[in-house]
């Protein structure tokens, strides 16, 4: 029975789709609602901060947000979110802090005598102003937020000045002594970076700095080793200092490739103000300080709703889970990024939920601190080495490398199942010195070893120092390793590193030697009320696909059946190509791109497809494929009629434009994936033959990823050749390459073809079409110049060299054109190629141009058949390439 739907219905359908989405794209387009921006400078205790304060439309009184700047930034970097929010209906005021940007001072570190109280005064300013809400007499409604030094602020803010409402601090630090001389161990990378930010334009390191700030890091980095001053300082200007005093909302929001501030700085963050009573979500995004996805748009979107819970009091609002951590959930083969999903729980889980043991294998091993602590073994490399950390479980690259003879090492098992690690993995080891005064420096770091177990991935590029004292006659401490969220894989195993040296941290200068022992299992954390879920989709993203789907469905029914394809032709079985009359103008053009083509394709033939740009070959090559369809003509592939779709393309092998591979995986096995794709057996492949005719070698075992452009032609030139294809179509598949691997893809066309099978081959190098090639198609502005067997085309007979005594005119080459019988002319570094153009069944008169060369004057010394392809090309289009 056959659905009837009235044509309106069809039509209705179309039109409502349309205005549909013309509604939707020009409300996409329209301009965002005005901001105002009011830029000021405040003066506190002589000091000027450089402020600019942002407000939306509408009036009334509204909540108010102060939104801080990182380290080395100004109140510019925050602009856009402050727009933002200004037009969902906050009053907005950011500002460089001391020593950055406009303002004057000197950078404290977020001291309270100073910035924490400079945020004070801008809350006074915003009680003053009309537009804010508030609380009571100068008690305006009001949030804080901002990223690294502009999250201390944030949570500082809120435990010195009790007018803060909520707060949503960004990848910072809750004790910037524990962040910068973890376990008394001097972060001297990460130190250095942030010390020389302050630069002033003199070039002087403590020109930006407080005094008290700049000797800290002078004695610090010159003795390699904290002292109690330098701790007690920093941590007096923490907001671990005042913990006990935040009480309102807190976002929390911290990265997983961060080894500036990592994760046990949120933890510690969170468990205090969970212990204040205060609301707090926990979210821990991809990236961080040292590079990796930091969401920007997904964070402000939920800094946003945060703020909407507890500053707008609009209980309606989701304001997320109260833990959530982005995971890789694959590659994107488009780009080679990975993916992001979340995974999230009903409770903030901790560091240390839900232990595994897992039972370390090595004997006690002695390694050597070596002198001047070089070479250091390399963990993260700040801005790089996390970030690349971060796809290391899905891309398998990472920067962690350790030597020999500096390190002890101790495998677990293999894992039988995948085993995801959240939290912070501990183990006991015992430590013995032999450094005169007794102590040690380490750096413990959990690498994903895989199964052959020397490939291995440093899961954020993360590493734990520590300082052991007294460990002359050996000392046994625990090892508390950097926290992570990472899926160890079936098969792969996670491996204990212990080194003495690390690229990011101050080691002793002096040869030492240390030993480790294991004393008991490695603990780990699964966390395993943290699960992956399926966030919910918008109606558009299933519901538009449906309707598009119902109005196709409906053209299709109402819409008048397409003309049957035409019948076989035996008399064609065993051609692979017969084009007839071929013509194609793209919709808008002046001309067509194809005109009025025809030729054939022979099995066993190489045939080339020559031409200048504009010339027809991709539009050829594109019909040909069934990708698009002629205007008139007709394509046959062993007599069947091309169309899109046709079952006879699957006798078709095609590499137009490269291929995309997946980084990650190894030749074979992207073979193996593409060929899955299609739907075919596996054994109608013939993977090993295409293989052997590319000619790949050992390569087809490694990553794409390490493949060079050679490689990685001869592989997309192997893809094409699955399932050994009876006609092989190439565009330009020599491009990028050297001469040498040039001179391989030349031999590779040459045996495929060799089997009896056909290959097209389009390019723009003419040599290595006169080497390759057994036929050419030349085509000139889309119609066909010439076809014919190379050795006819280059040397028929009907170009020749005329070879010439001296230099000629150009108004001589024009007459030399102009002569009766003659198609063309044009020089050439030896002289004239002149194309004779006899007519049809005749032979070309050479004594005739002898005689009219001689009647002008030319100074003739020789002529013959000329036999370079170059040069017959450039006759045969006149020049015009």
């Amino acid at each position: 029975m056959r659905l009837r739907l009235p044509r309106w219905a069809a039509v209705t359908g179309v039109l409502a789709v349309l205005a549909g989405a013309g509604a939707w794209s020009a409300a996409a387009l329209d301009d965002p609602p005005p901001v105002h921006r009011e830029d000021r400078a405040l003066t506190f205790d002589g000091v000027r901060i450089d402020t600019s304060y942002f407000t939306g439309s509408g009036s009334g009184r509204r909540p108010a947000v102060l939104l801080a700047h990182g380290f080395g930034g100004s109140k510019d970097d925050v602009r856009p979110q402050a727009e933002r929010l200004a037009r969902d209906g906050y009053a907005v005021l950011t500002w460089s802090a001391r020593g950055f940007g406009a303002s004057g001072g000197k950078i404290g570190l977020n001291d309270p005598d100073h910035e924490v109280r400079d945020a004070g005064r801008l809350v006074d300013w915003l009680a003053a102003r009309p537009e804010v809400l508030l609380d009571g007499a100068g008690d305006p409604r009001v949030g804080v937020t901002g990223a690294s030094y502009g999250g201390a602020i944030a949570l500082l803010a809120a435990g010195h000045d009790s007018r803060i409402d909520a707060i949503a601090p960004q990848i910072t630090y809750w004790n910037l002594a524990d962040a910068l001389l973890p376990d008394g161990v001097y972060k001297k990378l990460w130190a250095g970076i942030l010390f020389s930010m302050g630069t002033d334009a003199r070039g002087d390191a403590c020109g930006r700095f407080a005094p008290e700030v700049c000797a800290l890091k002078e004695r610090v980095a010159v003795s390699g080793r904290p002292d109690a001053a330098a701790r007690a300082l920093l941590e007096a200007r923490s907001p671990s200092a005042v913990g006990d005093r935040i009480k309102v909302p807190a976002l929390i929001v911290q990265g997983q490739t961060d080894s500036l501030f990592p994760l046990d700085q949120s933890d510690a963050m969170a468990r205090a103000l969970a212990a204040n009573g205060a609301p707090v979500a926990v979210d821990w995004i991809a990236g961080g300080h040292d590079g990796g996805d930091r969401e920007a748009g997904r964070v402000e979107d939920r800094i946003g709703a945060w703020f909407d819970r507890w500053l707008k009091k609009d209980a309606s609002v989701d304001t997320g889970p109260a833990f959530r951590v982005s995971r890789t959930g694959g590659v994107d083969s488009t780009d080679g990024r990975a993916t992001l999903r979340a995974a999230t729980a009903d409770r903030y889980p901790g560091l240390r939920e839900d232990t595994r043991a897992l039972a370390l294998t090595g004997p006690p091993q002695r390694f050597t601190n070596p002198a001047g602590a070089a070479p250091p073994a390399l963990s993260a490399v700040p801005g790089l080495g996390g970030g690349l950390g971060g796809l290391s479980s899905s891309l398998g690259v990472g920067l962690a490398l350790d030597f020999p003879g500096q390190h002890a090492r101790f495998d677990a098992a293999p894992q039988s199942a995948p085993l995801r690690v959240t939290g912070t993995p501990t183990v006991r080891v015992r430590v013995t010195s032999t450094a005169p005064d007794g102590s040690a420096v380490l750096f413990a770091k959990l690498y994903d070893a895989g199964p052959d177990g020397r490939q291995q991935v440093l899961p954020g590029g993360l590493v734990t120092p520590l300082r052991v004292e007294d460990a002359g006659r050996g000392r046994s401490v625990t090892l508390t390793l950097p926290a992570i969220d990472h899926e160890v894989e079936a098969g792969h195993r996670l491996r204990l590193v212990v080194a003495a040296t690390d690229l990011g941290y101050a080691s002793p200068a002096a040869t030492a030697g240390y030993t480790v022992a294991v004393e008991g299992p490695l603990a780990v954390p699964t966390a395993p009320a943290v699960t992956t879920r399926a966030a919910g989709l918008p109606w558009w993203v299933w519901g538009l696909p449906l309707i598009g789907l119902a109005v196709a469905a409906a053209l299709l029914l109402t819409g008048r059946r397409r003309t049957a394809a035409p019948a076989p032709d035996p008399e064609l079985a065993a051609v692979p190509l017969q084009i007839t009359g071929l013509s194609k103008k793209y919709r808008g053009g002046e001309r067509y791109s194809v005109r009025e083509l025809s030729f054939r394709v022979e099995q066993g033939q190489v045939l080339g497809l020559l031409g200048p740009n504009g010339a027809g070959k991709t539009t050829t090559l594109r019909m040909l494929m069934g990708l698009i369809s002629p205007d008139e003509g007709e394509i046959r592939v062993f007599g069947q009629a091309v169309r899109p779709g046709a079952p006879v393309l699957s006798r078709v092998g095609s590499f137009v434009e490269g291929a995309g591979f997946l980084p990650h995986l190894t030749g074979r096995e992207n073979l193996e994936l593409y060929w899955k794709a299609t739907g075919r057996p596996a054994e109608d492949a013939h993977l090993d033959d295409a293989l052997r005719i590319a000619n790949l070698g050992g390569a087809l075992e490694r990553a794409v990823r390490t493949y060079s452009q050679g490689m990685r032609q001869r592989l997309a030139i192997a893809q094409a050749m699955l399932g050994l294809p009876d006609l092989l179509i190439l565009d330009e598949p020599t491009n990028g390459l050297d001469p040498p691997q040039i001179r391989e893809m030349r031999e590779v066309m040459i045996r495929y073809a060799a089997g009896g099978r056909t290959v097209i081959v389009s390019s723009h190098l003419l040599a290595e079409v006169e080497q390759s090639c057994t036929h050419l198609v030349v085509m000139d502005r889309g119609r066909l110049v010439q076809a014919g067997p190379v050795a006819e085309i280059t040397g028929a007979g009907d170009t020749l060299l005329v070879t010439l005594g001296a230099p000629v005119s150009d108004v001589l080459v024009e007459k030399v054109a102009a002569l009766p019988g003659v198609g063309s002319a044009v020089r050439a570094e030896d002289g004239l190629l002149v194309r004779l153009d006899a007519p049809e069944g005749a032979a070309a008169d050479t004594t005739a141009l002898i005689g009219e060369l001689v009647r002008l004057d030319v100074p003739l010394t020789g002529i013959g058949p000329h036999r370079r392809l170059e040069d017959a090309f450039l006759t045969l289009i006149g020049g015009s390439a």
